[in-house]
């Protein structure tokens, strides 16, 4: 069998990294058809520098406190160390800065990002007491393209999860980081078998994928 023709990722990480870590574990696999090539962090200390560090992954970071030249200088000497990794795609994994217009266009149709709510609802911060706050019984997690319209852009894929009624931030946050460890790699994956497809109408498709048959109800009478 030759070699399979990975594609290239740049993982931009903040803090711990453990989407990073489901993606490293996926290319692991002798048949995922990807690899990370940079891991970069504007934080100098964020785990995911570690963890990169201890899978033999180019590590690199930045700090933006300070940075001469503001936000515009920043992202184009982080998209400098993009464009000199090779990366075919960006993956944003927990990266917690609102990238500029102009790196979102540089990098628009390659740049990825996750978040922890069913969008287009809850965008931004806090997206688990956005969703507790609102009484809503499902959330969840979306991987979406990257516009300049923060947590607007085009849909992958969703993952779902009910909302309990003791839940907090946290028991919710965790329930929803088990499905975003499934999710992105999946996605990473369709997007390098090039099934990802965005229609003129900014809807997605993914060529040979099939979308569940089930219905459900949160709460459930447990007398039937």
């Amino acid at each position: 069998m030759g070699k399979i023709n990975r594609l290239k990722l740049a993982v931009l990480v903040s803090g711990s990294g453990s989407n990073l870590q489901a993606i490293i574990d996926a290319c692991a696999g002798a048949d995922y058809p990807a690899e990370i090539v940079l891991v970069f962090s504007n934080q100098p200390d964020a785990k995911g520098l570690e963890r990169a560090g201890n899978a033999g992954i180019e590590a690199k970071s930045l700090a933006h406190k300070g940075y001469p030249g503001g936000r515009e200088a920043y992202d184009h000497a982080v998209s400098e160390l993009i464009a000199q990794s090779g990366a075919d795609l960006v993956v944003l994994a927990g990266y917690l800065r609102l990238v500029s217009e102009s790196f979102v266009k540089r990098w628009q149709g390659r740049l990825i990002n996750i978040h922890p709510s069913l969008l287009p609802s809850f965008k931004g911060l806090h997206a688990h007491e956005q969703t507790i706050a609102a009484g809503v019984k499902y959330s969840g997690c979306t991987v979406h393209f990257v516009v300049p319209e923060m947590d607007a852009g085009p849909i992958i894929a969703q993952a779902v999860v009910p909302v309990l009624a003791d839940d907090d931030a946290h028991s919710l946050g965790q329930r929803i980081l088990r499905q975003e460890h499934q999710i992105y790699p999946q996605v990473i994956r369709w997007i390098a078998e090039d099934r990802v497809v965005v229609g003129n109408d900014g809807r997605v498709a993914v060529r040979g994928s099939q979308s569940p048959d089930f219905a459900q109800i949160n709460p459930v009478n447990p007398q039937g």
